[in-house]
């Protein structure tokens, strides 16, 4: 988006990632980056969602089905499909695996060396995987948490950086990676809580974040720890990298890859160091945590001296009122279940 005299609009989250990535190539360095998608497939033949009928049985889902490979078998119409528009769009879809919930899915996008590009792809991908599922009789949301008692749905980020040679800097040859990923992680671990509402925009994405929800709710790192918001996959020390957990499937992946890539750079501009790695389940640590609800998050965004450091102050008045604004309708809105409990018994 431009302003009529074609100067950028400083509001438009495309910007933001844009300048963030120049940011790095001054420094002679290239994000790459993966995205990975997490979403339900979903029967919307009611008012709320129930899991789909399978196209195979006719039987409504009804059991957690994770890495199942009957469900993915049983879906494999709508999933090639995906597969299929994907190529024809230039997706870089990867390996798709059943998730945790009933009707959940996940689909991995392939590292690129082209930032915008990525986001680009999963902004595609979200359009693409919702119009299918509609020609298939389902509906596909991307929500944080369709079901209360079900996963939640994530967008994890996975980046590295390269410099001008192709080389990660992240890899040191071992296991620990380098004082530049160390820097990145501090970074990253420094904004998260100005930065969570990026990572979870709306009132149901909190839903998701709720302490031992298969999602993180404490700001911590550690090496091959999936109960971290921040992990650091094992393999082959060329492909170090870091993995952001934080984001729900329902945020906004420019505003998300400008967050993290942006928490990153200032670690690695500053040289912070971060805490000591985690080890065991970070649910049952004492730890720093997220914001513990949507008010809270817009205030930490609003208020948050580091994010000064990666938005502009456009960027940052738009959606702090936007989010403002939604809060404000939802705080209006007395559900069925605040009736059902309190209508006669208070």
């Amino acid at each position: 988006m431009r302003q009529e005299d074609g100067t950028p609009f400083p509001g438009d989250p495309r910007r933001a990632l844009a300048e963030v990535v120049e940011r790095y190539r001054a420094r002679g360095l290239t994000p790459v980056v993966a995205t990975e998608l997490e979403f339900y497939v979903v029967d919307p033949s009611g008012s709320v969602p129930q899991p789909p009928r399978s196209p195979i049985t006719g039987k409504r889902l009804d059991s957690d089905g994770a890495l199942s490979l009957d469900e993915l078998q049983h879906f494999d119409a709508f999933l090639n499909e995906v597969y299929d528009c994907c190529a024809a769009q230039g997706i870089p879809a990867d390996a798709a695996i059943s998730e945790n919930g009933a009707g959940q899915f996940e689909i991995n996008l392939l590292h690129v060396a082209d930032t915008l590009e990525a986001a680009d792809d999963a902004v595609l991908f979200k359009r693409l995987v919702r119009g299918i599922a509609r020609k298939h009789g389902f509906a596909a949301t991307f929500m944080a948490k369709p079901y209360g008692e079900r996963a939640g749905s994530g967008m994890h980020v996975h980046f590295s950086l390269s410099d001008a040679e192709g080389r990660n800097v992240f890899d040191d040859g071992g296991e620990a990676g380098t004082a530049i990923l160390r820097h990145a992680v501090a970074g990253l671990i420094r904004t998260m809580q100005e930065n969570a509402l990026v990572f979870a925009p709306h009132e149901n994405s909190f839903r998701r974040l709720l302490p031992g929800a298969h999602a993180p709710s404490a700001i911590a790192w550690g090496y091959e720890n999936r109960t971290a918001a921040i992990r650091i996959p094992g393999g082959s020390p060329k492909a170090r990298r870091i993995e952001h957990r934080v984001a729900g499937a329902d945020a906004n992946p420019y505003l998300v890859l400008a967050s993290i890539l942006g928490g990153a750079l200032l670690g690695i501009e500053n040289q912070w160091e971060p805490p000591p790695p985690i080890t065991g389940d970070a649910y049952s640590l004492d730890l720093d945590s997220l914001p513990p609800d949507w008010a809270s998050a817009i205030e930490a965004f609003s208020r948050g001296a580091l994010v000064e450091r990666i938005f502009s102050k456009r960027l940052r008045r738009m959606f702090v009122q936007c989010k403002q604004q939604e809060l404000r309708r939802f705080t209006r809105h007395v559900t069925e279940f605040e009736y059902h409990s309190y209508l006669e018994a208070v």
